[in-house]
């Protein structure tokens, strides 16, 4: 599978943050079920040890998926980090910052490389490392203006818009030009997950998918 023609078809990359072990498989299956085909699983830097926990994590996401999502790894700081997501499965990287020595280790592994920026030259620079996509955050602190000026001088750089996505919201990043969004506690609200309430995550999860569907269906006609 094409993993960046997915990103940047399917556009929705669910975040899970901080999901218990014992729930993992279950909010995988509630997202799936919802039409989410993109998942990420983030490393907890307080935590020291994050990088065995996320590589379990990981591992348990890719079991559950089971061909029917591509996993990926989140809040990647450092390539130690980029090596034990990759031999968990992860087939993506993303980054709040752009870090170059990140980037570089991403395409030696031959993952998609998804890097934080918010400056033009920030996203300038993560694009001549070797960026795949350039995620945008935080994006709502800017603002949909700020992404149509961004995409001015920089239409060639991909961008994920992260940072207050939701169904209200992706029609505004998408037309203002973001190719890709990224979100967690819409979809995956730590409420649900607590209680086990899956059904709602579906049901959120397909509020999100449905939105896209209809934007790119729209621009196809």
């Amino acid at each position: 599978m094409n993993v960046l023609n997915e990103i940047l078809t399917k556009k929705l990359v669910v975040i899970a943050r901080a999901i218990p072990q014992d729930k993992i498989k279950d909010c995988v299956n509630a997202v799936i079920d919802g039409g989410v085909s993109l998942i990420e699983s983030t490393f907890c830097q307080s935590d020291k040890d994050c990088i065995e926990k996320n590589k379990l994590c990981i591992e348990t996401m890719v079991k559950a998926a089971n061909g029917r999502a591509i996993i990926g790894a989140g809040t990647v700081l450092n390539t130690e980090q980029v090596r034990a997501a990759y031999d968990a499965g992860a087939k993506y990287i993303i980054s709040p910052n752009t870090n170059e020595a990140v980037i570089k280790e991403t395409l030696k592994l031959g993952m998609i490389s998804i890097p934080g920026a918010m400056t033009p030259t920030e996203i300038e620079q993560a694009y001549s490392y070797g960026a795949h996509i350039v995620k945008l955050f935080p994006a709502d602190d800017m603002g949909v203006h700020y992404i149509k000026n961004l995409k001015a001088p920089l239409s060639h750089i991909p961008l994920m818009a992260t940072g207050g996505v939701n169904p209200g919201t992706i029609p505004e990043y998408y037309n203002a030009g973001a190719e890709a969004f990224g979100t967690g506690i819409t979809i995956l609200k730590p409420d649900c997950v607590a209680s086990g309430n899956f059904a709602e995550i579906t049901r959120l999860a397909r509020a999100h998918v449905d939105v896209i569907k209809k934007l790119i269906g729209d621009e196809n006609k």
